[in-house]
Formats: structure tokens, C-alpha cells, sequence
């Protein structure tokens, strides 16, 4: 008698660099997740100093040219260093260790503790780093006051927020990307065309918002840490908001809880 059963199914080369993109952020979100305190937040100090020279570059050729368009040509120099130099945004970790949570490698606690880590070492170096500039570069004053009053100005509402989810989905659709190239070429394309993205719209990113504040408080700028705080605050819920609700949990979906599950418990490779 002929055996009609189907055979095993087997993922196609598509479903396959999905899975594989999903593994590689399930083991380096458990390497992240372990990190000490001290680790934390030096990778989060490099983070926020390497995108403040993405902002230097930014005011630069717009000071020269007159064209934001041309200065967000010349931001991604700070992405291309925290490619290379794997240092880390807050924003850049709403993938990779919520995998590593979702596959049960690690703890919610330690995704906070993560999160807290990060965001204060990238905003401590922004503000250092910002100084140093502003007291170096007097001729990028205006235009620096310029750029940082128009996220107050742009206030706390639907447009903001609206701008903020996108700029949180489009950070973690680069770490998306990232995870499912194998050159260090393709990494850099993705970083260079998001940084891009990120500067030219100009997106609601709390990162790179805070460092272009931060550049402006230092040299007379006609707002004040509370309305900065606000702000970030404001950017920061519209990031998690794109970064975990529209690409995270669709990506996560997309893998499928048969491959979460078997990633449960699986050793670290």
C-alpha cells in the first residue's frame, strides 16, 4: 500500500533567514541581558557620544550649506560608529533582549535594568559631549538653538507622537536588518539609510532629539530642562510605542511560537 502522508515541511530560504534573524537576536539579547553594571553603562556612554558626533557633523555641513538635507547626509557618521564600535542606543534595544525575554533566556527585570543602563549612559554622555562642542564650535551657536527649540516647539501631541512611533519602528527595523545580514557592509547600509531617515524627516527620536536640546541649553536656548524632560518623555512612549508594538511583535509573530519555543532553553551559541 502507498504511503500518501506529506512529508516533513522544511522552510523555505525566506522563512529560514527570518528564523535565523530571530536566533542571532535570541543569543546576543542573553549576552546583552548579562552584562554588569559598569558594562552597562559604558555602552551606553559610547552610544550617546557617538550619535552626539552624528549631531556635530549634522550642524556642520547644515551651517555650511544651509540645507538640512545635506547635514542629514553627514549624521550617519555617528551610526557608522555605533555599528562599528558596538556601542548602543536605548532605542536600538527593543529587539534583540525582548527576544531573549520572549524565548526565556532571560528576565523581564533584566530587560528594564537594560533599558534604565543604556538610557542613562547615552543621555550623561550627550550632555558632556554637547558641552565640549558647544564650547569648541561657537559658530554652530544659532543654528544649534535653532535646531533644539523645535522639538518644544513642535509640543506634546498627536503630530509629535505620531512622529516619535515612527522614528521608534524605523531604529528597530535597523536592528531588524542587522540581524539578517552576514557583512559588515549590508549593517552599514542599514544604518547609514535609518540615520538618514531619522534626521532628514526630522523623526521624534529621544536620543537624537535630546542631543540637539542638550547642544542648545548649553548656549542660551529658549527653553529649559523641564521642558526637555517633557519632551524626551513624550518621544521616548512614542518610540517603545513603533519600536515594541509595530516591529517587534509583528517580527515575533513572524517567526512563529513553534521556533520561541524551541528557543527556550536552548544553549547559548
Amino acid at each position: 500500500m502507498t504511503d500518501t502522508s506529506a512529508p516533513p515541511t522544511r522552510p523555505d530560504a525566506e522563512d529560514e533567514e527570518v528564523l535565523t534573524a530571530f536566533r542571532r537576536s535570541v543569543d546576543e539579547g542573553e549576552v546583552r541581558l548579562a552584562r554588569s553594571w559598569p558594562d552597562l553603562l559604558a555602552t551606553g556612554l559610547l552610544g550617546g557620544a557617538d550619535v552626539s558626533i552624528g549631531v556635530l557633523a549634522l550642524l556642520i555641513v547644515e551651517e555650511a550649506t544651509g540645507s538640512r538635507l545635506l547635514g542629514a547626509l553627514a549624521f550617519p557618521i555617528g551610526f557608522i560608529a555605533l555599528n562599528l564600535a558596538r556601542s548602543e542606543l536605548f532605542t536600538e534595544n527593543f529587539l534583540v533582549p525582548v527576544a531573549a525575554v520572549v524565548a526565556r533566556r532571560a528576565t523581564a527585570l533584566s530587560l528594564i535594568r537594560l533599558w534604565v543602563g543604556t538610557l542613562v549612559g547615552n543621555l550623561i554622555a550627550a550632555w558632556l559631549v554637547t558641552r565640549l562642542l558647544m564650547v569648541a564650535l561657537p559658530r554652530l551657536h544659532p543654528l544649534a538653538v535653532e535646531t533644539g527649540a523645535s522639538y518644544p516647539e513642535l509640543g506634546i501631541g498627536a503630530q509629535s507622537f505620531a512622529l516619535a512611533v515612527v522614528g521608534g519602528a524605523v531604529i528597530t527595523l535597523m536592528t531588524w536588518m542587522e540581524r539578517q545580514s552576514d557583512t559588515e557592509g549590508a549593517k552599514l547600509l542599514a544604518a547609514v539609510v535609518i540615520a538618514f531617515l531619522l534626521v532628514a524627516g526630522p523623526l521624534n527620536h529621544v536620543i537624537v532629539n535630546t542631543v540637539e536640546m542638550f547642544a542648545a541649553l548649553h548656549v542660551g536656548a529658549p527653553f529649559g530642562y523641564a521642558d526637555w524632560a517633557r519632551t524626551a518623555a513624550w518621544a521616548a512612549l512614542g518610540n517603545m510605542v513603533g519600536g515594541l508594538g509595530l516591529v517587534t511583535v509583528l517580527r515575533l509573530v513572524q517567526v512563529g511560537s513553534g521556533e520561541i519555543r524551541a528557543a527556550r532553553g536552548a544553549p547559548l551559541r
